[in-house]
């Protein structure tokens, strides 16, 4: 009887010892390392032991009884690693120890080192076992207590027929029962644990999500605006291209009405000024289809280019004469400034070239009232990542209505332009700086604006001179 008092008393302790030790787990060491965490584990498991022999039941001077092995049943259960489980068994027989040492200390010690062997034996087998969970915990308890009684016969002070008849008919099965009561205590202590982590862990991942969510709604916002804005600039650019296309073509249809109504009366000279007035119209529908088409093959990587030798001169003097009838009747001075040093020829697609100092020259005397446009050719030097690289640089500067500095991107962008109302004032589609953007990239060149409203404006081609010709 005195037995099982004892085994309650050591059971008391442990259970003490085990809420303790969550207690400490859940505000100190929660926050430590794995590896402070494994062995603080190492540590409680050990002074468990100790204090169950602390609290054991003196059979003599020697001899105590106690659940000093309880806590190997726990390191079987919860450690992954088997020296793990070792460490725990010689550990607590090392505290065996403090009561000083004579036969019964070493006795202990052996004892409990072979329950740590026995015992990282049945760890491993756990891992790899299909049983379920609570008849691994049965089964580790039982053959415990068995090595352990079995042990103390064996290589105790107590004569192994004393024991045999007198003490382990009643330490056996008090200790299995009590060791299946702390194990199921300890179980679900563990699994209360294992919830508040899931719970913890739920929360986070949730917290996560939520920072996600708000992330995706703020970008599904900004490109439901940027939608919007799209849907706006090109509902503008179709009535735009709707009285842009529909100007032109009314005029070829009218004229050619005309002529065809009316050639038996009308003059040769009124025949040859209707004729040329078709020809002004159908050219400036075509142009408003080449720049579509041009947009879409951009679009689609399909626009090819031809590179071939391009003479500097003939290219700013054919651009110079193509505006200078528009700019004399408009009342804007033309100016061609060439820089010194620049080069013959420039390695790159001339009609390509052609189309972006065209676009930018009829921008520049469209939006310019009075004043000048001057068309300025010099070279450059850039040195980026340490190499050095040559560029000549067609300036088209203006003396118009300049632009906006946050309108400054905007106006390269498809259907886009400094003001949804320009094109209805100015005329035009809004797709020649996209395009000349565009065309820029493709020889490798780009275009820079300088700009402010009521300023003017000046834009910036820049081209390579220093372009391998392919053979």
């Amino acid at each position: 009887m005195q037995f099982s008092k004892m085994f309650v008393l050591n059971m008391g302790m442990l259970i003490t010892i085990a809420y303790l030790a969550s207690v400490f787990y859940k505000y100190i060491v929660i926050r430590a390392s794995s590896r402070v965490k494994q062995i603080s584990s190492l540590f409680v498991l050990i002074f468990a032991g100790w204090v169950s022999t602390v609290f054991g039941f003196q059979l003599n001077d020697e001899v105590v009884f106690d659940l000093r092995f309880v806590p190997l049943i726990v390191a079987v259960l919860t450690y992954r690693q088997p020296y793990s489980v070792i460490i725990v068994g010689i550990g607590i027989g090392l505290t065996r120890l403090t009561f000083g040492i004579n036969d019964a200390t070493v006795a202990a010690l052996i004892n409990m080192s072979i329950l740590g062997v026995v015992c990282a034996a049945l760890n491993i087998w756990m891992r790899r076992s299909d049983y379920r969970l609570i008849v691994k915990g049965v089964i580790v308890t039982v053959i415990v207590n068995m090595v352990n009684s079995v042990n103390i016969a064996i290589v105790g002070v107590i004569p192994a027929t004393y024991f045999f008849s007198h003490i382990m008919p009643y330490t056996l099965p008090v200790g299995i029962l009590l060791s299946l009561i702390f194990a199921f205590i300890l179980r679900d202590f563990q699994n209360e644990q294992n919830r508040i982590l899931l719970i913890q862990s739920t929360n986070r991942l949730l917290s996560v999500q939520k920072e996600e969510l708000q992330k995706a709604q703020i970008v599904l916002e900004d490109r439901a605006k940027q939608l919007m804005i799209a849907s706006q600039y090109k509902s503008e650019f179709l009535a735009n291209m709707s009285h842009e296309l529909r100007t032109p073509l009314n005029s070829v249809i009218n004229f050619a009405q005309m002529i065809s109504e009316n050639s038996d009366t009308m003059e040769q000279e009124d025949i040859a000024r209707f004729a040329a007035m078709i020809e002004v119209s159908g050219q400036e529908l075509l142009t408003l289809i080449n720049d579509i088409l041009d947009l879409s093959k951009v679009e689609a990587g399909r626009l090819d280019i031809v590179l071939e030798d391009i003479s500097v001169a003939e290219l700013t003097e054919d651009t110079m004469n193509h505006f200078q009838l528009v700019a004399e009747k408009k009342g804007v001075e033309l100016q061609l400034d060439k820089k010194p040093g620049l080069p013959e020829t420039l390695w790159s697609d001339p009609q390509r070239v052609q189309q972006i100092l065209r676009n930018l020259m009829s921008n520049a005397i469209k939006f310019t009232h009075q004043g000048k446009v001057t068309l300025t050719v010099s070279t450059k030097q850039i040195k980026k990542s340490g190499i050095v690289s040559q560029w000549i640089v067609f300036s088209v500067q203006d003396t118009g209505i300049g632009i906006a500095e946050d309108k400054h991107q905007s106006i390269f962008e498809a259907f886009q332009q400094a003001d949804g109302s320009i094109s209805r004032k100015f005329g035009g589609t809004g797709l020649g700086l996209s395009i000349s953007r565009d065309l820029a990239r493709l020889l490798d060149g780009s275009i820079e604006l300088e700009s402010a409203e009521g300023k003017g404006s000046t834009f910036y081609l820049y081209l390579p001179l220093n372009r391998e010709k392919m053979s």
